[in-house]
């Protein structure tokens, strides 16, 4: 028999139980959609299904991240733009498919930056929530989750996956609040969705697409443009706004907001 088999299966196997058993994932089969995840440690994937909703109105708007749980109140930290493409009352689609009636919390004040929170009750079922990590580096390793937008509205939005590396980390931030340029694709839809370093930390929101369609001015937010050369390195880039620091403001106010 070769026990150095034996001895990983063991291990493997025990390691499985272990995190099914300390960490409450709803099971979702959403299909890979990207070639880069047949490259992907399983984990990576599956935490980014786990913890990615859609966020709609009477259509679909975008993607959110399930950022925090309190009781059976649970946070959504998405784009303010996604929300602003569609009209109240807004509703959560969480990874099991289920559609929870959904509350804009309007006493949180992002100030400049492209972020809003949403909260659902859930009594029955229990999600899995993002884990937050360290700001991003230049040349670290990073993912991007959402679900892509298709033109057919028969169609159902895909839940689309990517790997790439950060590029591009600016010393301010742009209009919105984004600071972070990287090389992943990122697609319609995906807006409000995750940027997740290679623990499957959240590291950032996604909001904005390489190649805009109108090449207008990059523009800070202290109203100064960037020159010519920073702006073809921008256009060539997805962009999100950071964690932690936007996240450790919602952890500190959400405390004393109300369902």
């Amino acid at each position: 028999m070769n026990w150095r088999k034996l001895t990983l299966v063991v291990y493997i196997g025990s390691l499985s139980m272990a995190l099914s058993a300390s960490t409450p994932v709803v099971s979702v089969s959403a299909p890979c959609t990207s070639h880069d995840c047949k490259v992907l440690q399983s984990g990576q994937y599956q935490q980014a299904q786990s913890i990615t909703v859609k966020v709609l109105s009477a259509d679909f708007l975008g993607s959110g991240i399930l950022l925090q749980k309190k009781g059976s109140v649970y946070t959504v930290l998405t784009n303010a733009h996604v929300l602003q493409a569609g009209d109240a009352p807004y509703r959560i689609q969480t990874p099991d498919g289920s559609i929870h009636a959904a509350n804009l919390s309007k006493n949180l004040n992002f100030g400049k930056n492209d972020l809003a929170l949403l909260q659902f009750q859930s009594t029955g079922t229990i999600y899995a929530v993002a884990f937050l990590g360290s700001p991003s580096a230049v040349g670290d390793e990073v993912f991007v989750a959402g679900f892509r937008a298709t033109e057919e509205e028969s169609q159902e939005k895909v839940f689309a996956f990517a790997k790439g590396k950060v590029s591009l980390v600016l010393p301010k931030p742009l209009e919105g609040g984004y600071q972070v340029g990287y090389t992943n694709n990122l697609e319609k839809g995906m807006s409000g969705g995750p940027l997740l370093n290679r623990r499957g930390e959240v590291v950032g929101v996604n909001g904005m697409q390489a190649y805009p369609l109108w090449d207008a001015p990059s523009v800070f937010q202290d109203g100064m443009e960037a020159d010519e050369r920073l702006h073809q390195m921008i256009i060539r880039l997805s962009w999100a706004v950071p964690i932690p620091t936007s996240a450790l403001e919602v952890d500190i106010r959400v405390k004393s907001s109300k369902f």
